[in-house]
């Protein structure tokens, strides 16, 4: 399937190093304080990183100010901006003049209603599905995968919500030519914000014989 992988959630310098001993293609930094994985008390020590190229940087925001973000975005030299609240379209023209990629987050339930996205479509670069819930990400729970098999847009999707060593063998029953990456978090963690880099080891390895 040649899925790219984000791994998202990422807080600490050491656990990073190792994780990108495992080709992540996307690194997640959350850069909201309401997360137990908020990147924000660490800025400093993390903006200092050697992140090569290849690994794009992802910041993910929800509902904060799009000065705020830029700013951020900015300091951090993110490559992407992950918007996970409910964010205008013209938020993300914006960002995207300002030189970001976007990727506008939608969280799905039983009766997710795909039009909610059509106003979106032309003005991000990717789409990133989760699991509704509790939490703005983070809920550790997958939702039922064949429901993107009904997405009607060729914007490329990140699959996000609860996918783990469990699970992402699941992930070649999904028939949509427009699944692009997978983005890990939860289940490959051994407390929140750190990895278990055995677990993205594997997980790695699965991906690429998907």
């Amino acid at each position: 399937m040649n899925l790219k992988l984000k791994i998202c959630g990422m807080r600490h310098p050491d656990n990073i190093r190792d994780v990108m001993k495992y080709r992540p293609d996307y690194l997640g930094f959350i850069f909201y304080p309401g997360s137990p994985r908020y990147a924000g008390g660490n800025l400093e020590e993390l903006s200092k990183m050697n992140i090569p190229s290849s690994i794009l940087k992802t910041g993910v925001f929800v509902n904060e100010r799009i000065d705020e973000i830029k700013k951020m975005a900015s300091s951090f030299s993110l490559d992407l901006v992950q918007l996970h609240g409910e964010e205008p379209v013209k938020d993300c023209i914006e960002l995207k003049k300002s030189g970001f990629k976007v990727v506008k987050v939608f969280s799905v339930g039983e009766d997710f209603d795909f039009s909610l996205m059509e106003p979106y479509a032309g003005d991000v670069d990717y789409f990133l599905f989760d699991t509704k819930g509790k939490y703005h990400g983070g809920n550790s729970i997958p939702f039922d995968w064949q429901i993107i098999e009904k997405y009607p847009y060729s914007i490329p999707v990140f699959l996000g919500g609860g996918i783990g060593l469990e699970n992402i063998d699941l992930v070649k029953q999904i028939k949509n030519p427009y699944l692009y990456a997978l983005d890990a978090n939860s289940r490959l963690e051994t407390t929140p914000g750190l990895k278990d880099p055995e677990k993205v080891k594997l997980f790695r390895g699965k991906i690429d014989r998907l």
